[in-house]
C-alpha cells in the first residue's frame, strides 16, 4: 500500500524496505482542458492545453545543497548521469493520457558518496514565450515505485494552485545516515527555465 504524503511530509524510503536500491520515480500532470476561447484561449495560442510541454529533471546536490557539476543535472538533454545511477526515460511533449508522463530510474546503490540529495523538478519549456504557467496544469504528482515488484511505495499529489509559477520543486530524495528518505516539497518558483532554477543551487 503506497504512503500518500502531504506537502512538507518526510518519510523513510529504504529503512522499511530492506534491500531496496533500484527505484522508479514517476511524474505526471494533465493540461487543464480549455473548452472555449476567451482569456485561456489566447494564453494557449487558441489551441487548448495540448501544447504545454512540461519537463521533469533531477538535480544531484552535494554538501550544503550545492551543485558541483552541470553534468549532475539529468534532463531531456542529458538523460543519464555520468556514474550511471540515474537514467531519464525521455521527454513527453504534451502531458496527455493516463499514468506517468515522465519516468526516471534511480539506482541508489550507485549514487556517488558526495551526492547527498536528489531534487526532482518540473518546468514548462519555453514558458515565457508561450505565456504558460502551472495554473494551467492539474493532477500533478510524483510517485516512487519498486520496479522489481511493481509496488507503489510513495505517492504525493501536488494539489495547490500554482498559478503564475513556472517551475515546481516537486520532491527530494536525500541521505539520512546509511538510509534514504523522501520529502514532499511542492514548492512553486518563477524560474523561467531549468537553467535558471539550477543556478539557485550553484
Amino acid at each position: 500500500m503506497a504512503i500518500n504524503l502531504q506537502k512538507g511530509q518526510r518519510v523513510d524510503l529504504t529503512k522499511g524496505n530492506p534491500g531496496l536500491s533500484r527505484i522508479l520515480v514517476g511524474l505526471g500532470w494533465d493540461p487543464v482542458e480549455n473548452r472555449g476561447g476567451g482569456l485561456l484561449g489566447s494564453l494557449f495560442g487558441g489551441g487548448g492545453g495540448s501544447n504545454i510541454d512540461c519537463d521533469a529533471s533531477v538535480i544531484m546536490l552535494g554538501d550544503n545543497d550545492r551543485l558541483r557539476n552541470n553534468n549532475d543535472v539529468i534532463y531531456f538533454g542529458n538523460l543519464k548521469s555520468s556514474d550511471g545511477s540515474i537514467q531519464h526515460t525521455g521527454d513527453n511533449l504534451t502531458g496527455h493520457g493516463d499514468g506517468d508522463d515522465e519516468q526516471i530510474n534511480v539506482d541508489l546503490s550507485r549514487i556517488p558518496t558526495h551526492v547527498q540529495k536528489l531534487v526532482f523538478v518540473v518546468n514548462i519549456y519555453d514558458c515565457v514565450k508561450r505565456r504558460q504557467h502551472f495554473g494551467m496544469i492539474r493532477n500533478a504528482y510524483i510517485r516512487i515505485v519498486n520496479p522489481m515488484s511493481g509496488q507503489e511505495l510513495i505517492h504525493y499529489n501536488l494539489s495547490e494552485d500554482y498559478s503564475g509559477k513556472t517551475s515546481l520543486i516537486v520532491g527530494e530524495i536525500y541521505r539520512h545516515g546509511s538510509d534514504w528518505k523522501f520529502a514532499a516539497v511542492g514548492t512553486g518558483t518563477t524560474a523561467a527555465s531549468l537553467g535558471e532554477l539550477v543556478r539557485t543551487y550553484s
